[in-house]
């Protein structure tokens, strides 16, 4: 086997270090306590000290509603305020509703005021723009997100699901601020190496934070047919050859990418966290990857 890609190490976040793998809160909706406490303690023995919510989550997956999730992530830092100290916490705003995306400066500006009021926290770690409103110029948005770093209520701040042309446009009004983006990136959703997105994270020292490494989980689902048998197949055989279970090849996979991206994870079990974390012991070279995405599209590559 040839020298494995898969980077397990700690990434640079703006000037923070995190870890490869990052607690997705999404699916961060229980009713206990005590039990999303445990969770999120699983979460940092194990590194990921990135913790990663939004304003809207708790509005689907089981929430109570709109700022369900940050309320009970708020609940859990405030019975340990440790907790706060050991993460880098990140949320995200700019989705209303019914509108569905506002990225005006009062609209911002009332959302992070709600956020850290719903977190019960000073300042927030990173604050990116959850998804990108057209209607909002990005000198505009720019001058908004940089208020909120001078105000000392946010540290650093990035964006989400956002084009490569909108990136470079937000990037030449806000500079070298702009640390990160958020793309959808798996094993059987592979837009950023083909879309620019990945290069321009390289090109510009930006961090990708990728969600739903796992497809949502249909890379699990052997019954899901938007996933290629081919795929399930060479996952699996490189899982029995690694001796670790298919999730974890998909999330070493996500980590093998030269821009460093981090993998968003979203389980809401200790025990899978654990699991999943062995995905840094996994190696991978080239064959192994190119063999993935070869099964992932279905096309060999010319």
């Amino acid at each position: 086997m040839s020298e494995s890609l898969v980077d397990a190490a700690p990434r640079r976040l703006g000037s923070r270090s995190v870890g490869a793998l990052s607690f997705g809160c999404w699916r961060f909706t229980s009713r206990d306590i005590g039990e999303a406490g445990a969770l999120l303690d699983t979460a940092l023995e194990l590194g990921m000290n990135l913790v990663d919510t939004a304003d809207v989550y708790g509005l689907d997956w089981n929430g109570t509603g709109f700022g369900s999730v940050e309320a009970l992530l708020g609940a859990v830092i405030a019975e340990r305020p440790a907790r706060r100290e050991a993460m880098v916490l990140a949320t995200k705003g700019g989705i209303i509703p019914g509108v569905p995306y506002d990225s005006s400066p009062g609209a911002l500006r009332s959302a992070l005021d709600a956020s850290l009021a719903r977190l019960g926290v000073e300042h927030i770690d990173l604050y990116q723009v959850h998804r990108p409103d057209l209607f909002t110029h990005p000198e505009v948005l720019a001058d908004t997100l940089r208020s909120f770093i001078d105000s000392g209520r946010v540290s650093m701040v990035g964006v989400s699901n956002v084009t490569v042309a909108q990136t470079r446009a937000l990037r030449a009004h806000l500079g070298n601020a702009l640390v990160s983006t958020q793309p959808e990136f798996s094993a059987v959703h592979l837009e950023p190496l083909r879309d620019g997105t990945f290069d321009l994270c390289m090109e510009l020292d930006l961090t990708p934070l990728a969600w739903s490494p796992l497809g949502g989980g249909r890379l699990l689902d052997d019954n899901d047919a938007s996933v290629r048998p081919e795929l399930r197949l060479a996952l699996d055989e490189l899982a029995v050859r690694e001796g670790v279970s298919r999730a974890c090849i998909a999330i070493a996979f996500v980590l093998a990418h030269p821009s460093r991206p981090l993998a968003i994870v979203g389980t809401q079990q200790p025990d899978r966290l654990r699991e999943l974390a062995r995905a840094a012991q996994v190696q991978l070279d080239r064959t192994d990857l190119y063999r993935v995405i070869v099964a992932s599209e279905g096309m060999p590559l010319p």
